[in-house]
Formats: C-alpha cells, structure tokens, sequence
C-alpha cells in the first residue's frame, strides 16, 4: 500500500510516500527548487517521490495532507465573532488555504499535469499539530511516552500534548490561537534585526553571548501558572491578535510581517535594525529569551512528565528544534528518553500526516522507528562521474571505500575545507554527513575561515561537531545519544582546548553523534580521522553558500567551484583544487 504525505500552501513544503509504513522517500520541495524554505505546493517534491518508488500517481492509495480546515473551528469561529468589527489579515489569509485543502485532489492533478480521475487515492485532512505528533511518536523506538508539540500556530493551534503507548497516541490538551511560544520567538527574532522566515535559530547561536538580564520582562510576556500545564501570552505586546499580520505561503520563500508592539519596543527599547552592530544590549535580550523559552518548555515536560507518569517523550513542531533547551531536558526534568523528530518542523508534518493516517486511522500497529535522518535522494557513482565530466572536470581521482575516508581525513587534517557528498540526503534542516562541508576541529582559526570563505554569515554563529558515538562521554558531559544534531551539549574542559572550532562561546557544542549503521561512509571517515589524528570528532556544517542544502551532484559541483572550498569527496570520487 502506497501512501503519499505532503505539507502544502505552507512554509517547508513537502512529500513522504511510505510503502507499507515504510518511508520510501522525504523530501522537501527547497532541495529541488533551490528556493529557502519553499512554500506553496511541493510538486517536484511529489514528483521526486513517484519516480523514487517507479509508480505514479493513480498507484498512490491515500494521500494525507497536514492541515484540515475543520480543525477547532469551534475555537475559530469564538474568536472571530468576539472581533467582528476587525476580521484581521491572518485569519483572511487563512481562509484562501482552506479553499485550496478542501479540493485537493483537482489541485493535485493541476499541478502534476494528470487528469483528475487517475488520482484515486483517499483523501485526508490531518490536523496540523496531530500530524506533528504523529511524526515524533510513530518515528520514536519506544513502546510508550508523552508526545508534545511546540511550533508557532498551526490550525489555530500552537501546542498539543497527549500520551502514546504501543500502536495508538490521544491528544488531550492545547494551547489556542493566538498564545505561542513560536510566535514569541518570532516577534523577538524580529525585534533583534532578524528579518527572515527561518532566522530564529541565529537568536539562539547569539544568545550564549549575552546574559539573561530581561528574564523578568520576559516573564511578564509569556505566563505559566503553577500547577497548569501550557503558557499564555500577554498580548499587549504583540499585533497578531489585533491587527493581524500579513503572511505570504505562496511559491517562494514565506514572510512575515513585523509582529512586536509599541509596548515590547517601550519595553526594550529601539529595535536593532538590520545590518547593524550587535551590541551587548541585544545579545542579553537574546539570552533572556532564550532562557525563558527554556523555562516554559522544560516547565511544560516536568508537568507531562508527572501528569503521564512517564520518563519518556516525543517532541516536534518548530521550537523542537531548539538544541539548546533539548539538551537540558534529561538535566532539568524527569525525563530520561528523549526523541525529537529529525525533522521537527513544519516539513516534517508530511510524513507525520501519512503516518497519523497508516497507524491512528488505518490501525496498522507495527511502528517502524526512524532513528536517522537519511530518508533523502541518493545518486550512484556512474551518475556522479557524468556530472563531473559535463561540468568540465576531469581531473579527478576514483577510489576505494578506505582510500576515500583515509585521503578524506588526511586532506582535512592538513587545514582543508571539504566538501563531502555521500548516500542518501538527510531529511530535516540538519547536515549529517551526506551533505556535508568538513573541516578540522582543533584548528583554532577554522571557524573564521569557513565564514569568511565560504559560509557568508554571521560570525557569532557556531559549528556542530560529528563525533564518533562510543567517544561521546570522552569529549561532551552528556552521553546520550544525539543522531540527529539536536542537542546541545557542553564539551569537557579538558577537550575545550582539543575543540576550539566546534567549542561555542559558553563551552557548549551542538553534537552529532554518529552510528556506524546509520552512515557506514560517514562514520569511515571520521574513524579515519580519529586514527590519523588521536580525535574522532570533525567539523561538520551544511553544504551550501546561502542558499538550501546541496542536493544532487550536480547543485555540489557547483557550490564547489563558486566557493573556496579545496577538495570535494563525492562518491568515490575526490576532486582537488589547485
């Protein structure tokens, strides 16, 4: 049974096909269209997913998309009333998505060119916080556990919670419209100068630099009350609720207008204009965000913890992917299992729809984890030699599985910047050593070097390192494990010095441990790096220039010969600049 899961008129648009409960291929549509944070409707992504799996659409038995415009109207509809006289922009803009998710399979067949009655799939309306709930506990190796979601808003939604055991999760709780801690996020992103739909993890690579100073402000702005599991804005501070904020999720990369009052700015003073000096003024607002978010999630996961009588948690939704407060969950609360879905945020919904829909309505029991991220395209070593040649080059060097990890990791060792292309692509926001630029970790300048060469951002930002995992506990004060680099650790002292570029400023490192049986090529390499060098860890950042993730050979070449990376691993083959 073919099952086709997509995230649409959104931002991180999407496609999983799950065969059997199996996912064949996930895939965002930004990977293929080169477009940050696509939204809009994921066709080459679909596309990518029939021809993965070599069926087409009439083969495809049900199709879940994750939004059902039916979801808490209700709620919606109170709200609305409450504010007749000023039906605000984003619950217009809202509207016009409904219409579209409610013929789905005449937009499907629209956008893949195929007569509507080749479709004959089932369609399905998954709300959008179940479909993120779907994604953690369906993808989690355990058997039971409390299953949480923390996003900005989603079908009137922000946060949902609920417990999962065996085959089948509830949901029983939620925060409405218009409380989110994701919007918070947002908002202050904004306010620090930070204009772009996806900036908020910049916040949290700037807020180790400052101190939590605003924590009492930031208490005021977003409330828990003891005993009751959730939060609540105070909206004096915001405009969503009263003006209403335009928003853009058609093709291309989503925006978002300014959503901070005159009150955060009475608050906190003028707002840091892009471009300008970070000063230690805004940092400390960052930290105290950053802080508080901690605060109220981890105060969320004590309570479920309790309420559930549970160690065990599944999280997603897009504040999931804060690493820094992931890393302080088994520090700070009860809890001892953590698994956070790859990818947490709204991209991943699409495999959480098809999922909500093959175990919660389908009733088929058997979970399938997903203890990896590798669920993307992969490209053969004759198809990665025809890309070379057709981009003009030639002198290159074909080789063996050892000699590639062991010329990999001497070339490294040397000070190089490469570029390492290997298997199938990861799914989520995070590199993990299929598409990946590697560096050496002890050099003390390669942090300035990758920015300065190739990176083109921010120079406050930190680079994750992928460690081995048996030599985790050696270098990082937490062992546990951490596949898909969303946790934050901090280094051993004694290891601080051995990993000056991957070290951030307060001592920490966002890991990627890596499982020989996750990525056998990847962890080849690093092996070999350990053996030349006596440390098993490399730098490891995204392979991309401002822009999305590398994805075919094709799109690495390029960003290889553009950029002043010198030496490129693809398959088998090893490139060198002169």
């Amino acid at each position: 049974m073919y099952l086709l899961g997509i995230n649409a008129y959104h931002g991180d648009a999407s496609a999983t096909l799950l065969k059997d409960g199996i996912p064949v291929l996930a895939i965002e549509e930004e990977r293929l269209n080169r477009k940050k944070h696509c939204a809009g409707f994921p066709t080459l992504a679909i596309q990518a997913c029939l021809k993965e799996a070599g069926i087409s659409i009439s083969d495809v038995d049900h199709v879940a998309i994750s939004t059902d415009p039916s979801a808490n109207l209700g709620e919606k509809i109170l709200y609305s009333l409450t504010r007749i006289t000023k039906i605000h922009k984003m619950l217009r803009d809202r509207l016009s998505k409904v219409t579209k998710t409610r013929d789905l399979k005449t937009d499907l067949a629209a956008q893949l060119g195929v007569d509507k009655t080749l479709i004959k799939a089932q369609i399905h309306n998954v709300e959008h916080h179940l479909a993120h709930m779907a994604s953690a506990f369906f993808s989690a190796p355990f058997k039971e556990g409390i299953v949480l979601t923390l996003d900005g808003m989603g079908d009137f939604v922000s946060s949902k919670w609920g417990y999962g055991k065996d085959g089948s999760f509830s949901a029983d709780g939620q925060v409405e419209y218009p409380h989110s801690i994701g919007y918070l996020y947002t908002a202050t992103t904004q306010f620090l100068g930070f204009p772009y739909y996806g900036d908020e993890g910049k916040v949290m690579g700037l807020a180790p630099y400052g101190e939590a100073k605003f924590l009492d402000e930031f208490r005021k702005i977003i409330i828990t009350e003891p005993g009751k599991i959730g939060y609540k804005l105070n909206l004096d501070y915001f405009l969503h609720h009263s003006q209403g904020i335009e928003m853009q999720w058609d093709e291309g990369q989503p925006t978002i207008g300014r959503m901070y009052s005159d009150k955060f700015v009475e608050t906190f003073g003028p707002a840091r204009e892009y471009g300008s000096e970070y000063t230690q003024y805004y940092k400390d607002i960052a930290a105290s965000l950053q802080r508080r978010t901690e605060e109220v999630c981890l105060d969320m996961i004590q309570k479920l913890s309790k309420k559930y009588n549970s160690k065990t948690i599944c999280l997603a939704g897009g504040v999931a992917l804060n690493s820094v407060m992931n890393g302080k969950i088994r520090l700070e609360t009860d809890v001892r299992e953590v698994y956070i879905h790859p990818n947490a945020g709204d991209g991943g919904t699409s495999l959480g729809a098809a999922k909500y829909v093959y175990h919660q309505l389908l009733k088929h029991e058997a979970k399938q984890p997903i203890e990896h991220a590798y669920l993307g395209l992969e490209y053969d070593n004759a198809y990665i030699k025809k890309a070379l040649i057709e981009a003009g080059i030639s002198d290159y060097e074909e080789v063996s599985d050892e000699e590639l990890f062991e010329k990999t990791a001497q070339t490294i060792s040397e000070g190089n910047v490469v570029g390492w292309f290997q298997g199938r692509m990861e799914w989520g926001p995070r590199a993990l050593g299929s598409r990946s630029i590697v560096a050496d970790p002890r050099n003390p300048n390669m942090k300035d070097i990758l920015n300065a060469r190739i990176k083109k951002r921010e120079n406050f930002r930190p680079f994750a390192p992928s460690i081995i995992d048996s030599a985790t506990g050696e270098y990082f004060e937490q062992d546990y494990p951490a596949p898909t680099m969303l946790m934050v650790y901090q280094v051993n002292e004694n290891k601080r010095e051995v990993l000056p570029a991957i070290t951030h400023v307060d001592g920490s490192g966002r890991l990627q441990t890596v499982h020989k049986e996750h990525h056998p090529r990847y962890f080849g390499m690093i092996e070999a790096f350990g053996k030349l060098t006596g440390v098993p860890v490399v730098l490891n950042t995204s392979f991309n220039e401002n822009e999305p993730v590398v994805c075919t050979p094709e799109d690495a070449i390029d960003c290889f010969l553009r950029t002043k990376m010198d030496a490129l691993s693809i398959g088998n083959f090893i490139v060198r600049k002169k």
